[in-house]
């Protein structure tokens, strides 16, 4: 079997606010093709993390390397315009503009593709197809998250980071969400995602990390997690 080289990798990336150290020496790795969880209860540290990857938040030490190139200090612009795009949690959308100008806006890296790329995102989410000219600040909740990863997929980005794309959503909604992010997987996408909903990341992902308190207290197969005792009791209400 052919070994998958690594799309992502920090090492001993440690974060603070002040007197608070929210990630502390975090080392993950993601390969190409992978579909890794981060998981873990509201404040262990999972925003943080994704944030300091895309260079939002600078670290106070460690690095991060994204295929191959040390990116700790670049700037969030040119991280993107490498490859890599974080889907916020709360569907972070310009909600005044239209959809297709949100759509638009994606497509800043990788306007010579636009058509393409943006056939490709109405073929994910039909929906935006169909409400292309309606201001985005009147979608439903549910829409607004399709439009953030609709913006996001505009610039065919090599590694997704997405953030509680199941916050206050309805159950059939998030479904629909976590089968799309499955194709996307099956498409060759690399993903990390940071989700609260632990079962429903760790039925989707291959591996996971288990974040609590800024560190990395458990990682494994997702298969091997979710049938942890102590995971069940703490993240799936069961024993």
């Amino acid at each position: 079997m052919e070994k998958k080289s690594n799309i992502l990798k920090t090492e001993g990336l440690s974060i603070t606010y002040g007197p608070i150290k929210a990630v502390k020496k975090v080392n993950i790795e993601i390969k190409q093709g992978e579909f890794v969880a981060l998981i873990g209860a509201n404040g262990a540290g999972k925003t943080s993390l994704l944030k300091a990857i895309l260079g939002i938040q600078r670290p106070d030490k460690g690095r991060v390397q994204f295929l191959g190139i040390d990116i700790t200090r670049q700037s969030t612009d040119k991280i993107v315009s490498l490859g890599l795009c974080l889907i916020p949690e709360g569907h972070v959308i310009f909600t005044s503009m239209t959809v297709l100008e949100n759509l638009q806006l994606g497509a800043y890296h990788d306007y010579d593709n636009f058509e393409k790329n943006l056939e490709r995102v109405f073929t994910y989410f039909p929906i935006l197809q169909e409400r292309s000219s309606q201001i985005a600040g009147t979608l439903s909740g549910g829409e607004q998250q399709m439009l953030s990863m609709g913006r996001a997929l505009m610039s065919k980005p090599k590694l997704i980071l997405i953030d509680e794309p199941s916050l206050g959503l309805a159950p059939k909604i998030v479904t629909e969400i976590f089968n799309i992010l499955l194709e996307l997987n099956k498409e060759g996408y690399s993903i990390l995602l940071a989700e609260q909903n632990a079962k429903k990341a760790l039925e989707c992902s291959h591996r996971c990390y288990v974040m609590q308190t800024g560190e990395i207290a458990m990682t494994g197969f997702s298969g091997d997690i979710i049938d942890n005792p102590k995971i069940r009791q703490a993240y799936l209400g069961s024993n």
